[in-house]
């Protein structure tokens, strides 16, 4: 019982004092009211004009940005940021501008400047936290101004991970313009990020491999890209794993961050794709039909309308005269390539056996030499008949 009422009496005097602070601003206020009551209501409908002035202001941004087609063009994320205003703050703001004019005392004037800052620091964290997130999304989106499914999913996290950083930040301001120290809350803060860093170390390695494709865009759903020995299409990239189907109907499966420490070749984004042949013919072949070969190629190449690069003799080979032939196919899309290229093959087979050009396959020549070492037929030159049965 003695604690009890110790500890009631050790308070009554802090009772005592917030009651008569109250009191003496009480009577301040009804003091001011009598005293300036023409400029406090002058200053009371300044205030008001002021605040339905800025809250018009802010609904016809509000009604612009919302009919804007494009809501990830600048002027939208601006004017959608600025949208976001609250009404509180704008009330704030109107006061602010008239308390000179009213002759506010000391104490109501402070209360003001409290409230304002508490508002303004606030609503300058919403106002930097919108503009981010806009920007994030304008940087991922593709060229027709469409959000891809993992952004979509991920903007959540995004919203929340920014969200507490940015109003972190406005709490240590709030309180250090409070007079509070905010130092030991500054090192807190940054131990436990660090902690929650190497808890999570797995998890945030994924995720900011995800937010890398998204906003590098080293490709995109739909693209065709190869690395190391699979070459595949990209159906969903993932917070974690990005999914493909190859070439050949499996669906493939890999890591984010293991996809991106690879050599990536993106195929869709080439305007054309080259290709080479290696072509052979025979030693009889005439030299100067030999010769012709390079032109009789280009021909070929340009009837099916591609773009010939170059031709030309490169080796003997130990059955053949080898010929190269480069060609581009001016395409992004691979079925038309991959037609192209057969059409183009064909009709290569077609000119050389319209031409008389015999492409060469692998050939041995077996020749007969007598025990002195001179060179024989393998048969007589009369020919040869087969002894009849005995």
């Amino acid at each position: 019982m003695e604690h009890i009422f110790g500890a009631q009496t050790s308070t009554l005097p802090e009772i005592s004092e917030s009651l008569s602070s109250f009191s003496t601003l009480s009577r301040d206020i009804w003091t001011w009211l009598e005293s300036h009551s023409v400029e406090v209501a002058i200053a009371f409908a300044i205030g008001a004009i002021i605040f339905a002035v800025l809250l018009f202001a802010r609904n016809r941004i509000r009604g612009y940005a919302q009919k804007q087609s494009d809501r990830l063009a600048i002027t939208t994320i601006v004017t959608r940021t600025l949208g976001k205003t609250n009404s509180f703050f704008l009330m704030l703001v109107s006061i602010k501008a008239v308390t000179g004019a009213a002759n506010t005392p000391e104490a109501i004037n402070n209360i003001i400047i409290f409230l304002f800052t508490i508002a303004a620091v606030l609503q300058g964290a919403i106002w930097i936290r919108e503009i981010i997130l806009g920007f994030i999304e304008k940087r991922a989106s593709n060229e027709s101004g469409e959000v891809s499914e993992t952004l979509t999913n991920a903007l959540a996290l995004i919203r929340v991970i920014v969200s507490v950083a940015v109003f972190a930040i406005a709490t240590i301001m709030i309180l250090a313009n409070l007079g509070v120290d905010v130092t030991g809350l500054v090192a807190g803060l940054g131990i436990g990020g660090i902690a929650i860093g190497l808890a999570a170390q797995g998890i945030f390695e994924e995720l900011f491999a995800a937010l890398s494709i998204i906003f590098d865009k080293p490709f995109q759903n739909g693209e065709t890209i190869s690395y190391d020995n699979t070459v595949a299409t990209v159906e969903k990239i993932g917070l974690k794993s990005t999914r493909l189907r190859s070439v050949f109907g499996e669906e493939v499966i890999i890591s984010n961050s293991n996809l991106l420490d690879k050599e990536i070749i993106n195929y869709t984004r080439l305007d054309r794709r080259r290709t080479r042949y290696g072509i052979g013919v025979i030693y009889q072949t005439d030299p100067k039909q030999a010769a012709g070969i390079p032109d009789l190629l280009q021909e070929i190449i340009e009837e099916y309308d591609g773009k010939f690069i170059r031709s030309g003799f490169v080796s003997f080979g130990d059955s053949s005269i080898n010929f190269e032939l480069d060609f581009d196919i001016m395409s992004s899309d691979y079925e038309v390539v991959y037609n192209k290229r057969h059409q183009i093959g064909l009709a290569i087979l077609q000119r050389f056996n319209d031409e008389g050009l015999e492409f060469a396959y692998p050939t041995q020549t077996t020749f007969t030499a007598a025990p002195d070492g001179k060179m024989i037929m393998p048969y007589p030159k009369d020919g040869f008949t087969i002894a009849p049965d005995q």
